[in-house]
């Protein structure tokens, strides 16, 4: 008999629980009968005897995702690039050389470098393209993204070349950059809306998360802040110990956070501190159907508690646990383990079919055709999905995501089919890019500050006709001039905010686009009653 292969072998003790972080170890049987058996001898019959020659490492990754599409929608193998890509958000760093930036017709344009970082301290400037990567040309080259920003990066202390053209030089410039760790803010915006009212914003819940989270209540506070607006539209999730964190500063000692349990996993209670930074003081939490996972335990807590009211649409619906498992290769498999359950016992996870991903991607496209996006009227839950919360025994919904106490219906006029359009395609994106940099000085000059840009700016009209003519030459054409006429409002906002974020940073451009953005109003609304 053909000698069993050590590499799977190691693969499916992992599998089994001897590399099981949480010390938990499985007897395994490996008898004549035993599925783990006839998954093994398969694979080495398809090894030895198969027509062709087969990837074998892709054989048993097949294998384990097989396995793992038939369980849950969250329940997921990644190989090594996949794990770097997936945890780097969220780990608050990564090497590199230290500059934002973006592609305009295959050229890279820093839009601004990191302060502090690798590549300010050798004196590259907004406005600067990166051509040259230790000798090897970047630009006009066709090469992705993903390909540059891999040259770009590199461990700490490695030194990369980088030729530079600057505008006001006429020869290329040699720059030798000695890559850094560079800070990853998961916190986007924060900022006082109204006389007495905080705004924060951040996309997910990152290691840094709640250090970012802090520093900005300090920093409102001593504005005048005394009512909060925590802002968790799109945000994705991330650490459950972020949320939990995060949570803690707005509830009373003993309050129950979240709770988790499972099949093999016993149930894990959260409770909060009573030391928090806000434990008194009006919150509103704005929540949207992409609001999921860490951010749904967090707005769930605070509703339940009756520490706020949440305005928006009912949350994605995330509450499965995942356990990371590392593989000896650098792969990961995130096994779900538990439950996420808020504090009246409400599951987040919203339904599901086992092995139907699919099913379970649609749902969006789902709720906007029952009407749930749009009409409060027409989403209907059975009693038993009926809840109270803790103080003030209000009702609340189980039945998956967390439904809101104030609902603001999805504005489906808001983007017309030609802005959709013109955005696809990157004319938005790549039209302002290209004004910043032809007018970088002449704003500064003229807005020192982000207050008078906000008042006085105004989207000049030459702008709106090169993107006019950008989107004819692209052949993407209005349906009619009313077409133009409604989209054209909300085009100039954007720009106007997207080169405030160019100039300035994230939170100027939430400055602008807030103003018109149904759950932030509705939530100026509710956080302004008395």
């Amino acid at each position: 008999m053909k000698r069993i292969n050590l590499s799977l072998l190691i693969v499916l003790l992992v599998m089994g629980g001897f590399y099981f972080p949480a010390q938990a170890q499985f007897r395994i049987n490996m008898g004549s009968d035993s599925p783990l058996r006839k998954l093994q001898l398969a694979e080495m019959i398809i090894n030895a005897q198969y027509v062709d020659t087969v990837n074998e490492t892709k054989l048993v990754e097949d294998a384990i995702r097989g396995m793992l599409e038939k369980l849950d929608p969250h329940s997921t193998y990644s190989t090594p690039k996949e794990v770097k890509a997936l945890t780097e958000p969220l780990q608050g760093n990564f090497d590199g050389i230290g500059v934002q930036f973006n592609m305009v017709e295959d050229t890279l344009i820093v839009i601004q470098p990191v302060v502090k970082g690798p590549s300010e301290k050798v004196g590259i400037l907004a406005g600067d393209r990166i051509v040259m990567v230790n000798d090897t040309s970047i630009a006009g080259v066709k090469m992705s993204r993903e390909e540059i920003m891999r040259r770009l990066r590199g461990p700490r202390g490695s030194k990369v070349k980088l030729g530079v053209i600057r505008r006001t030089v006429p020869e290329m410039i040699d720059f030798i950059v000695t890559r850094d760790k560079i800070p990853v803010k998961s916190l986007d915006a924060a900022y006082i809306i109204r006389p007495g009212i905080g705004y924060i914003h951040f996309g997910n819940f990152g290691a840094t998360t709640y250090e970012e989270v802090m520093k900005a209540l300090k920093s409102l506070k001593e504005q005048g802040m005394q009512r909060l607006i925590l802002d968790l539209q799109d945000n994705g999730g991330g650490y459950l110990q972020a949320a939990v964190a995060i949570a803690n500063e707005f509830l009373q000692d003993g309050d129950l956070i979240v709770y988790t349990e499972g099949r093999k996993v016993k149930r894990q209670e959260y409770h909060a501190t009573g030391r928090g930074a806000m434990t008194t003081g009006k919150v509103v939490v704005l929540v949207n159907e992409l609001t999921a996972s860490a951010a749904e335990i967090l707005s769930g807590a605070i509703q339940d508690q009756d520490r706020g009211i949440i305005v928006g649409r009912r949350t994605f619906g995330k509450g499965l646990v995942q356990r990371p498992i590392d593989l000896p290769d650098g792969s990961m498999i995130r096994l779900t383990i538990a439950h996420y359950y808020t504090p009246t016992g409400r599951c987040i996870q919203k339904p599901y079919k086992k092995g139907d991903l699919k099913e379970y991607e649609m749902d969006f496209e789902n709720r906007l055709k029952h009407g749930e996006l749009t009409n409060r009227d027409s989403i209907h839950f059975a009693d038993s999905l009926k809840y109270q919360t803790l103080r003030q025994h209000r009702t609340v919904y189980g039945g998956g995501g967390v439904m809101p106490d104030e609902f603001v219906p999805l504005d489906t006029l808001q983007y017309t089919r030609f802005h959709r359009q013109i955005a696809s395609k990157n004319i938005i994106i790549n039209s302002t890019l290209r004004y910043v940099d032809d007018h970088r000085k002449q704003l500064k000059a003229e807005y020192p500050a982000f207050e008078k840009y906000n008042k006085e700016f105004e989207v000049p009209q030459s702008m709106i006709d090169e993107i006019l003519r950008e989107a004819e030459k692209q052949k993407v054409k209005a349906k009619d001039d009313e077409e133009i006429a409604r989209t054209l409002p909300y085009l100039k906002r954007q720009l106007k905010a997207l080169i405030a974020r160019d100039i300035w940073d994230m939170s100027e451009y939430f400055q602008i686009m807030n103003e018109t953005n149904d759950i932030v109003m509705k939530g100026l609304e509710v956080i302004s009653r008395d």
